[in-house]
Formats: structure tokens, sequence, C-alpha cells
């Protein structure tokens, strides 16, 4: 078993403390979630595990020849194409498999050479040691599984979206079957489809993972365990996301319990001792047992936006219609004759894939596109607070304080107060906004939004850039708004949260649940099994067609048949979605490993046998019905 291991790992900035004395076990089959508030150096201690940043104190080691992939944020690539950039992760065996050539070259004029055969044999050993002679499958493999077609692989890199660098960058990592993956921030600009992939793809994963993230339904489907990195320490946790959450929230409640009650003992100590009521041996007695006291530390709590939107005016019932959306470029329709109808104090998810025209869709509503024969009518006194996830507003020549009392025409110290409730303090206010992080330039234009008074936000990928306790307060105060919203964003946890009805935006058409994310996959899934098999069944009777769009949760139901019997065969399909995500599992991992494809292939034929069964048992309830 491959081990990583990390000891009293130690960081500075100067003389600011990033973290200190962090120790840690990675083992395979460990994936485990590094948390923590923006700023507070997550990233710095991945950079230091791979020896890109160098710590002041501790040490790294890995298992002798164990391989570490490594997912960045940045899309600062050395290369011009995706070519290159696979070429500089295999950049050691190609190394070893220009050597080869020379020395094959060399030994075709010198066959006698000892030494030189030698050397080659040596040479070819460790090239096949790294994986040589099956590197271009195994790029050829996981760039197909990431959606790259091999014309993309001579593109020009800087041409490709936000999601497919993640993609390229993914592979990059992926690549070499490492024994580990440090993965930064992997769900960033990724849509739902390749979230999922991601997902499946970890979950088979054999090695040992550590990645950042702030995606809490990522974290809760990917991860065994959570280490959380707060006030320069880290705290390890079992579990995914929602179990650490829960341990930390007891635990912080005991710990605060307790530092309240040993104050208070040191209080009436203390006020004992200055009464001069006792004698002086029961005094020095007091006192030697207070000095001897192993005092907790003060509970420090990580600063947090203070949020919540004014109560909104009044507005007419309907907020929104459309009618004919249509919108494209180029002469290319993303989408054509779409409707959409918004009521007064709806929270709406509008969700698809990248490149579905989402975007668009939401710049169409807001005026900065023009649809093509589009009609869209605004309730009266409705006012749209638009949130970008580009923030192009942001003037990058203001500093931070300028941009909201030049918009808002606030003094410096009204201006200082609202800026200090989205942690903008000190010197910061001062900072100019093209000098700002993400995090920061999303708070900064939340500010201004909530400044604004709208009734009607319409929000585009609000969550991007930012930590998770500052996308807990805003779930909060979007619960709270008490107006309607029109958000697009691919946090499923967030959506779960806020939304009462989702929109899917796909191939041109808009489809609705009214639901959360979580029902929007269940009836999605239930509207996949039943289309499949309506058009796999040949005997069986069909089950009656259940309803999906404009359906109430937790209301679906199958027509003409018994209540036993709808829950013996909703059982089953469950049983088969499940066992048909088993063999999609074990069918990417048949391309991804072609090590381990002899055994794989056993696994999942056994995979497919149980779902044939499945399927007989399912059309012999149906048959009954």
């Amino acid at each position: 078993m491959a081990v990583l291991r990390v000891n009293g790992l130690t960081k500075y900035f100067g003389i600011n403390s990033v973290f200190e004395n962090v120790s840690f076990e990675l083992k395979s089959g460990e994936h485990i979630g590094l948390v923590g508030a923006n700023g507070a150096g997550k990233t710095t201690l991945l950079k230091c595990i791979m020896g890109r940043e160098e710590a002041d104190r501790g040490t790294i080691k890995t298992s002798d020849g164990a391989v570490i992939g490594y997912l960045r944020q940045d899309f600062d690539y050395a290369g011009e194409t995706i070519r290159d950039e696979m070429e500089e992760a295999w950049e050691d065996v190609l190394f070893y498999k220009d050597r080869m050539e020379r020395l094959a070259a060399e030994l075709e004029f010198h066959k006698d050479d000892a030494d030189l055969v030698l050397e080659y044999g040596k040479t070819e050993a460790r090239f096949e040691f790294l994986g040589g002679y099956d590197y271009e499958s195994a790029t050829k493999k996981i760039l197909r599984g990431l959606g790259f077609t091999e014309e993309d692989w001579d593109r020009d890199i800087h041409s490709f979206s936000g999601g497919q660098k993640v993609r390229i960058n993914l592979a990059a990592a992926f690549v070499r079957h490492p024994d580990f993956l440090l993965l930064d921030e992997p769900t960033n600009h990724l849509d739902m489809g390749m979230l999922e992939w991601l997902e499946d793809y970890l979950r088979s994963y054999k090695g040992g993972v550590l990645m950042i993230s702030h995606d809490r339904y990522f974290l809760d489907a990917a991860a065994t365990g959570i280490i959380d990195l707060e006030n320069h320490r880290i705290h390890s946790y079992r579990g995914g996301y929602t179990r650490y959450m829960d341990t930390k929230t007891r635990e912080t409640a005991a710990y605060e319990k307790a530092y309240e009650k040993q104050q208070e003992h040191i209080r009436e100590t203390e006020e004992y001792i200055r009464r001069y009521k006792a004698g002086i041996k029961s005094k020095q007695g007091r006192q030697s047992q207070l000095s001897r006291l192993e005092r907790l530390e003060k509970p420090n709590r990580q600063a947090t936006l203070r949020f919540h939107f004014t109560p909104p005016d009044d507005c007419a019932d309907k907020v929104l219609d459309i009618l004919h959306g249509t919108a494209g470029y180029n002469g290319i329709p993303l989408f054509k004759d779409i409707e959409m109808h918004i009521k007064k104090g709806e929270t709406v998810g509008l969700i698809g894939p990248n490149g579905a025209g989402k975007t668009t869709f939401l710049k169409m509503i807001t005026g900065e596109l023009a649809g093509e024969k589009t009609l869209i009518h605004m309730g009266s006194h409705v006012q749209v607070g638009y949130y970008s996830q580009e923030q192009e507003w942001l003037s990058p020549d203001r500093t931070v304080i300028d941009e909201v009392r030049d918009l808002f025409n606030y003094g410096e110290a009204e201006a200082r107060n609202v800026l200090g409730m989205f942690l903008f303090r000190g010197e910061d206010v001062f900072k100019k906004t093209s000098l700002l992080s993400g995090g920061e330039k999303a708070r900064l234009s939340l500010l201004c939004l909530f400044l604004k008074r709208p009734n009607f936000l319409i929000l585009d990928e609000p969550t991007n850039h930012l930590d998770i306790p500052t996308r807990e307060i805003m779930e909060e105060a979007i619960q709270a708004f008490g107006g309607t919203c029109l958000i697009v964003s691919h946090d499923r946890y967030f959506l779960d949260k806020v939304v009462t009805r989702t929109l899917e935006l796909d191939n041109g058409r808009l489809t609705e649940y009214l639901g959360n994310y979580t029902y929007y996959k269940e009836k999605k899934k239930d509207l996949e099994e039943f289309e499949k098999d309506r058009g796999n069944a040949k005997t069986a009777k069909t089950p009656a067609k259940m309803t999906v769009s404009k359906a109430e949760p937790k209301k679906v139901e199958k027509k003409g048949i018994s209540i036993a019997a709808a829950k013996k065969l909703e059982q089953v399909e469950m049983e088969i979605a499940r066992q048909e995500a088993t063999v999609k599992m074990y069918t990417f991992r048949m391309n991804s490993e072609p090590e381990n494809y002899a055994a794989l292939t056993e696994e999942y034929k056994d995979a497919e046998e149980k779902l044939a069964k499945l399927y007989e048992r399912w059309d012999a309830i149906a048959e009954d019905m």
C-alpha cells in the first residue's frame, strides 16, 4: 500500500504564519477533502507537498516509486496545444524514449559495444517501468473519456473554454495513473455531466486523493474523510462533508462550553484569593491550583459576512413572462421558441451543460442581448438585480471604497461600515478592483447588489470563488429574501437549499421540474428508465408514464395498478438504476486501467448478469399487473 506522509509542515510568508506543524498520512484508497476559508493556505499546502513551494519546516515522504498527479487551478500553460500539455505530463517517459532512440542509433554502428548494450537495457527497463509502452494509448483513452477528439489535440490551447481547460488539467493529472492525486478545486467550471463523471472516476480510483473543494455535494459524493485547515492548524474528520459538519458543530459547541466553564472557575478562584477571609495556607493552595491549571485557548471564530437583503418592495404577481425565446451566435441557434413564466416569491434554478446558452438567456432577460422574435414582459414595479459571474461592470482603476461611494453616493464612514460587513477592512478598502482575488470581486459584487435593493434577483453562478461559510450565509440570505430569484448554478448543494423549481436548458429545449436539484435528478432518472424500458420491452406491459414536467414532488403515481405492485416495481427500478451505474463504472475502468483489464472484465460480466436478472424481474412484475 502506497503512503504519503506529511510531518510537522510549517510555512510562513514573512512573519505571518500560513500553517504550523501540519501532520497527516494519506494512504491508497483514502479520498480526503481539504477544506477551509479562502486564504487559509490550502493551495499553499498542496504546492509544498508537490515541491512547488518550499516549506520552512517539516518533511514530506512517499513510498518508493510513487507517482503524484497534481491538478492545478491556473491555466498558465507552457505549451500551445493539448499535445504539448500531455507531453509535459510524460516528460520523464519521453526523456527515456529519446535516449533509447539515440542509443539504438549508436548501436547500429557499435553492435558489439557491451557498455552501450547494457546502457540501452537499463534505459528500456526504466522506460517500461514508467509506462512508456502504454503512454500513447493511455493518453488517448483519458482524453477521449474527458470529451476531447484527436482533432482537439493540436488546437490552440487558449481557445478552449474554462470548463474545457479544467478538463485539460484533469487529463494531465490523471494520465499517468498516479498513486496519489492532489486536486486543487477540481469542480470549478465543470458542468453537471462532467461533475458526475469526475465523481464516478474518483469512486473507482484506488489511489490516495487529497482534494481542495468548496463543492459540498462533491465532497459528500467523493470524500472518505475531511481535513479542516483553520487558524493555521489542521483537524481531521471521517466521512464526507455533511458528517464532518455535524461532528465539527458538536465539537465546537462542547469546546466553547468547556472554555466558558473554565473561565467561570478561574473568575471564582481569583475572587476567592482576593478576599482575605481564608487562611494563608488555603489562599496559597488556591493560587497554586490556579497556576497549575492547563488553560484552554479562547475559541477563535473566523470572520464571516454579515449578509441579508432589505425586505423587497412589492411588485406584480407575474414577475417575468417570456414567449418565443430565441437566440444564437453566427447563425447557429442556442435555443428557439422557449417559453418561461416566473411568479412573485419563486426561487427558480436554471441548469444545463456548458454551452447550452444559460448565460445568454439571462443576458437576454436583462436586455444585454437582443433575442430574435423574443417577447419579454417584466411585471409592474419589478426591480431587477443582476449578478454577472464575470463581474465585468467593476471599474478596474477604481478602489473598492470608490466603487461603493460613487455608485451609492455614500460618505467614507458609511462606505467603510457596509464594506466591513463584507470583510473589506483597513487598507483593503483602498485596493484597486483589478487587484482583487476572485472571491473578493464576488463579495464586492454581492455587496453592490445588496445595496440596490432589488425585488427580482437574477444570479449567474453566484457561488463561484466563494468559500463554504460564505456560500452558507448566501443560502440563508436568499431563503430569507422574500423576493423572486432566477439562479444559474452548478452548485448542487446550493440549489438543493434554495430552489423551489428547476428548469433544465439542454439541446435548445427548456424542461420544467417542480422541485430542487435532488428532485430533478430523481424524476429525470425515472423518465430515462421509463423511456429505456418502453423502447426495449417486447412483451411486458408498459408502465404508465411518470409525470415529470409540472409535477408536485412525492406525488408521482403509476396509474391502474395496486399500491403493493407499484412499490415492488419502484424498488426494482431503483435496483436497476444502481446496477446500471455499477456497469457504467466498470466500463470506464476497463477503458482507463488497461493493466487491470482481465480482472475488471470478469467483474463487468457479473454486473451485466445481475442487471439482466433485474430486467427479468421488472418484466415479470409488469406482466402480472
